[in-house]
């Protein structure tokens, strides 16, 4: 039960996808998932749709999954619904592992799916009001953002267009790394021009044209010292994956022999920063003394 694989992926193009539902867009992800791994719907022994918009955006409360779900044919069969933030998708892959690794199923469903580009933008935005602690906002604003202050930050590098609060933040983490460890804007632009250069080759990116060091620096400011070209943009997308255990691979024709084995999947909630520790927040493989081993988390959400 301990050895599990990947046996068949499927994923929609990513964009702002108005003429799409996200039934639509799951259907294709779905589809294209069962379609790879040589099976169909009547195979599927569990599922797990992951999301965090369906409620608020769609209207879809309590049972997105097993809706989303029946949409795609597949019904009578566990099918659990989860929700945790940018996450998600890597929630749900990693709760189909655990049920195949139980043993309560040997061929299972992990989708993960979001639609949001809807024409009420405020409607949107207030979706991320709910990714912290709704009981204590203004603490939690203000503890975050106190991490960038000891950064000046330059006249005009603030957009006066409405924006999530959380850019806000992630500005702040910038800033806290800038005055940490040295770290220039121009650095973090290259990470976003080294990213935009890779999407020129993946076309189911929302975003396929490569932009240089000086372009992104160059795009319009959010929260300095992050740029329009720097940040995440709003998207609707879909991405499915069929899992199974050693019995389930048995049982597929064709898949066996290209089927990628799991070798780790974690899940662990964020912790309280040390502020006066910056060496805890170096990377687990700059650490003199690392403590446990690193796994790679596959992200399917949108």
């Amino acid at each position: 039960m301990n050895d599990i694989y990947i046996v068949g992926v499927g994923m929609t193009p990513f964009g702002r996808l108005l003429d799409r539902t996200v039934y639509d867009m799951v259907g294709e992800a779905v589809g294209l998932a069962l379609k790879d791994a040589g099976i169909t719907t009547a195979d599927i022994e569990s599922a797990y749709y992951a999301g965090a918009t369906n409620g608020p955006l769609q209207g879809q409360t309590a049972i997105p999954g097993p809706i989303a779900m029946r949409h795609v044919g597949i019904e009578g069969v566990p099918v659990f619904s989860v929700e945790n933030a940018c996450a998600s998708g890597s929630s749900a892959f990693n709760l189909a592992t655990l049920a195949l690794r139980a043993g309560s199923c040997d061929i299972a469903l992990a989708v993960g799916a979001e639609k949001m580009n809807i024409a009420d933008k405020s409607k949107m935005f207030a979706v991320f009001d709910g990714g912290w602690d709704v009981a204590t906002v203004e603490q939690n604003k203000a503890t975050l953002l106190a991490m960038g202050d000891g950064v000046t930050v330059p006249p005009g590098t603030m957009s006066e267009r409405p924006y999530s609060v959380f850019m806000d933040i992630y500005a702040a983490l910038c800033r806290y790394h800038m005055k940490t460890y040295g770290t220039t804007q121009r650095q973090i632009a290259a990470v976003a021009a080294k990213n935009h250069t890779h999407s020129v080759h993946n076309p189911l990116a929302q975003f396929q044209k490569a932009f240089s060091i000086d372009e992104v620096l160059a795009s319009p400011p959010i929260a300095y010292p992050l740029t329009t070209l720097m940040c995440s943009a709003i998207s609707d997308g879909a991405a499915a994956v069929v899992v199974c255990n050693a019995a389930g691979l048995k049982r597929l024709n064709g898949s066996a022999g290209r089927a990628v084995k799991v070798l780790a999947s974690v899940i662990q909630t964020g912790t309280n920063r040390a502020l006066a520790e910056p060496q805890k927040l170096l990377p687990i493989w700059r650490q003199e003394k690392p403590t446990k081993s690193l796994a790679c988390r596959p992200l399917m959400s949108a």
